[in-house]
């Protein structure tokens, strides 16, 4: 994908993409009242979703088609491009014959390999950007299999959208940033814009300016934030929406690093930081060595390969330890679990003579 294009020329140089907007257009008098407020604070891209899958039925699902109409007020009176959500063919037909400017492809429908194919082939002969969220659950492959449906389509004017992942449970996050994942997809496509869904991430309102530093600090493209003229009154998500006044704000409050430059001492440090990693590949090279040792006894005295107790001290222990050292114990918790399960392969490896 070398040939990937940027969805819109209307980002200012050194600048973030900023995409904002109500969740839902709900009346033509609130998508026209936010729409010229966030033009008044120079936002050049305005999203509102027409068509809203919910989680439960009952809840309101969008306007329909009507919203288009709106939403090509705003463009006419504002000047800003305009995009919302699609989930099938017929979202895309409407959306192209109202002139809309670029859509995206939400997180439950990322995950249906067919309705993106169909939302591809809808597309196709087009030169519509589109935008495809991660899938609700933390698949890289499932996105990148998305991302590549749109592409094959013969759009070029692509970009994802990080809007976390879902997880059981309570947590501080509504949906787990889990940020390895689109660092990992900029690995693969690095050609590939990437824009961070703060509010989606946090589910509350002011969880979004930490997270949208956050997301500019590790290199996102840009920011697609929900806002709304009365979050209070909002029909849909109303935790994590802000008035246009406090997207302004949050904006202007943002540190924009350099990443053009590379000091003498940065340099050092990160030769520092490989000597250190090649370090530790050494040292768990020698746990496994152990590990396979471990394997050997148990095979001649036919004992099982895992001992839960053992395993539990040890996890806590290890956490315990990380934590007064300054680390995050769920970051330990993480490496422990998967040093364990190499450790596991390799003797059951041994007690199958693979290894000697």
């Amino acid at each position: 994908m070398n040939d990937l294009l940027p969805i819109a020329t209307t980002q200012q140089v050194g600048k973030p993409i900023v995409i904002a907007g109500p969740c839902s257009a709900e009346s033509e008098e609130q998508v026209l009242r936010t729409a010229h407020a966030l033009a008044e604070y120079g936002i050049k891209i305005f999203r509102a979703g027409i068509w809203k899958p919910r989680t439960k039925p009952g809840g309101f699902e969008g306007v329909g088609e009507p919203g288009l109409e709106w939403l090509k007020t705003v463009k006419a009176e504002t000047g800003m491009l305009v995009c919302t959500e699609v989930a099938n063919k017929i979202h895309v037909e409407a959306a192209l014959k109202a002139g809309i400017d670029m859509v995206w492809i939400g997180a439950r429908t990322s995950a249906n390999p067919f309705a993106v194919q169909e939302i591809a082939d809808s597309l196709a002969g087009t030169d519509m950007p589109v935008l495809v969220k991660n899938p609700v659950n933390p698949d890289l492959e499932l996105w990148i299999g998305a991302i590549e449906r749109i592409y094959n389509a013969g759009i070029h004017r692509l970009a994802a959208i990080h809007r976390g992942f879902t997880a059981y449970g309570k947590h501080l996050y509504r949906n787990m940033p889990q940020w390895h994942i689109p660092i990992e997809l900029h690995r693969r496509l690095p050609n590939l814009q990437i824009i961070c869904d703060p509010s989606h991430i946090g589910g509350k309102r002011e969880l979004i300016a930490p997270l949208s530093q956050q997301a500019l600090d590790m290199g996102f493209d840009g920011l697609i934030i929900e806002s709304h003229c009365d979050p209070d009154c909002a029909l849909s998500d109303k935790s994590q929406q802000i008035t246009p006044e406090v997207l302004n704000f949050i904006l202007n409050t943002l540190v924009l690093r350099e990443t053009t430059q590379t000091t003498e001492s940065l340099t050092l440090l990160r030769q520092q930081i490989d000597q250190i990693d090649n370090d530790l590949i050494e040292i768990i090279a020698k746990r496994m060595r152990v590990s396979r040792e471990i394997g050997q006894y148990k095979k001649e005295h036919r004992m099982q390969i895992v001992h839960t107790n053992r395993y539990d001290d040890i996890m806590k222990s290890r956490m315990k330890l990380a934590e007064e050292l300054g680390m995050s114990g769920n970051f330990m918790r993480t490496i422990v679990e998967a040093i364990h399960e190499e450790s596991v392969r390799q003797q059951i490896e041994v007690l199958n003579n693979r290894i000697k």
